[in-house]
């Protein structure tokens, strides 16, 4: 039997296609392929390749690579021509998953420009942090969520137009800022911009909840997105050839197109740097799901559409393969299942190849907002033999286990992960200390808690950082907690995370009422949805007249209160 260690070592060899070398960035020792795109404006032509393929199906709309390419490139040329938009600048999006947002991005970066990508359930005060924050110049916007600003929009420093998906600037009251989207894709044409791009030049912007109560900017350069796209290439290949040399005598491989059903949110990494750009190079069908996710939309789209790849977050797939329908659907031609956010369950590895009973191979990934996507893979026999691990490094990703004084530590040993490779970010936008705190000698101190075992396959079991993930959102605590002590009838309060069977966890508040005052649970929740976005807000709420544990320098003590009974349990989201 070909082992995939023999295979991956075939591929990264001298001479393979995937050939690693020891190399340097900004003076960080790294390991690199030695050949690797420039920039994600070479990955573009590979649109006008692929030609009348079809590329994206959103509900009746179908585009195939070579229409795409050439409305990408309108959007290029309308936006430095008509908005400005120059080397450097950004534009953001903020925007259910569509067309138009994947156009945006590659309008964008295709210009040298940076796409900044704006999570789609903030609240009108976290939307206008991210654009001040950035400094877009220019948003892309669909009507639900511009409504959210639209009364305000006028008063954002710097931002100079607004384009709307699906909606009319009269609808919205007109003036000059506001634009239709289709003025960008008015011209299309094979045509791409003409323009000088770094590998470390800045390509995205995405947010990541802050430990200090305000969002970070995580910025992915060129050369993180081109290294993610070729370890993702290389987990593809190597798993394509470990199925063929062990597959059965007269059993054949899959042919055709790949399809994937996109269901990852765009401005999250594992939708735009894994799936929308990893699929505009392959070839791949995306089909997009119009509107929120749900379990039997996803079931029709993979029967009607074919779909035979589906990387997503846990709940989604948790939520499909207990859902009473599944098998009055034609799923037969899924053959791959991706998922990152958690250690891979048994049970979930079971329900997959329930309700996809031709599945070949099942990938767990593990990464960060800030390593651009995957850092390692659990895939092929391993999924199920190591079925709590979250795999191994990529090719080009080093993993080290620390201790508080930064002592990399030996297998078995608990501390925290660390991450290092040209996946890692530049930075976080306009924030140097945090930035500093977060790398250190060329090292991401990622904030989860694990161990690497003998043979390398990382393990999570905590995290460093007080932070919940629910559904594959990552939520600080920190910035509930100062929205609840802002509250004149709540003297103290305390975020912890609870299990849930689908979201992983649920995001349970703990109350501390003020002498003399009375708050409802209800009333705490509406607190926090006024200023947070909806899954920040908390789906149980424990109110208590004594005070919160708290060591010697004023620390609450978490561990004591996720052991406490409940005297609210609401459930609402």
């Amino acid at each position: 039997m070909t082992t995939m260690a023999e295979i991956r070592a075939q591929l990264t060899g001298p001479g393979g296609p995937f050939e690693t070398t020891a190399g340097e960035v900004d003076g960080v020792g790294m390991t690199l392929y030695a050949s690797r795109f420039p920039n994600l404006a070479v990955v573009a032509q590979f649109g006008l390749a692929h030609g009348d393929r079809e590329f994206i199906v959103h509900g009746d709309r179908r585009i195939t690579f070579a229409g795409f390419t050439e409305l990408a490139n309108s959007v290029s040329h309308h936006l430095a021509g008509d908005a400005g938009i120059a080397h450097g600048d950004r534009v953001a999006v903020l925007s259910q998953n569509n067309p138009e947002w994947c156009l945006s991005f590659w309008g964008t970066v295709n210009l040298g420009a940076v796409l900044v990508g704006l999570n789609g359930w903030w609240t009108t005060d976290e939307i206008l942090y991210g654009l001040e924050d950035s400094g877009a110049k220019v948003l892309v916007a669909d009507a639900r969520r511009f409504e959210r600003i639209a009364e305000v929009v006028d008063d954002i420093p710097g931002l100079e137009r607004v384009y709307l998906v699906d909606a009319d600037p009269a609808d919205f009251g007109g003036g000059p800022k506001l634009h239709r989207f289709d003025e960008l894709t008015a011209d299309p044409t094979p045509e791409f911009p003409t323009v000088d791009i770094d590998e470390g030049d800045p390509a995205v912007i995405f947010y990541t909840s802050g430990t200090t109560g305000r969002p970070k900017g995580a910025i992915s350069t060129h050369r993180n997105m081109i290294a993610n796209l070729q370890n993702t290439v290389f987990t593809v290949t190597a798993g394509s050839m470990f199925e063929a040399a062990n597959r059965a005598e007269g059993e054949t491989g899959g042919g055709g197109q790949p399809v994937a059903l996109f269901t990852s949110p765009l401005f999250h990494v594992s939708g735009c740097h894994s799936t929308l750009v990893v699929g505009f190079m392959g070839g791949m069908r995306l089909v997009m799901p119009v509107g929120k996710f749900e379990p039997t939309a996803a079931l029709q789209l993979i029967e009607d559409e074919g779909v035979s790849i589906w990387a997503t977050v846990p709940t989604m797939i948790w939520r499909t393969c207990e859902h009473p329908a599944r098998h009055d659907y034609d799923t037969s031609t899924v053959i791959s299942v991706s998922f990152g956010g958690s250690p891979s369950a048994d049970e979930l590895q079971r329900k997959i190849r329930e309700t996809f009973p031709n599945v070949k191979a099942t990938t767990n990934a593990y990464g960060l907002t800030e390593s651009s996507s995957v850092a390692t893979t659990l895939t092929g026999p391993d999924a199920l033999v190591k079925a709590d691990s979250v795999g191994i490094p990529m090719p080009t990703v080093d993993i080290a286990i620390a201790a508080p004084d930064g002592t990399h530590l030996g297998p078995g040993e608990t501390g925290e992960v660390l991450i290092r490779g040209p996946i890692i970010m530049a930075g976080y936008w306009n924030k140097p200390e945090a930035t500093a705190q977060s790398i250190r000698d060329g090292w991401l101190w990622t904030g989860d808690v694990g161990h690497l075992d003998d043979d390398g396959y990382l393990f999570i079991t905590d995290r460093a950082k007080d932070m919940i993930i629910r559904g594959g959102e990552n939520i600080y605590c920190v910035e509930i907690e100062n929205r609840l002590v802002a509250h004149p009838s709540i003297a103290d309060a305390a975020i912890i995370g609870v299990p849930h069977h689908q979201l992983g966890e649920e995001v349970k508040a703990v109350i501390q009422v003020e002498p003399g005052h009375t708050i409802t649970a209800d009333e705490v929740q509406q607190w926090v949805a006024e200023a947070l976005a909806g899954f920040k807000v908390p789906s149980h709420v424990e109110l208590r007249d004594d005070k919160l544990p708290r060591n010697a320098s004023g620390k609450l003590l978490k561990n004591a209160l996720r052991g406490t009974g409940e005297v609210s349990f609401l459930e609402t989201m």
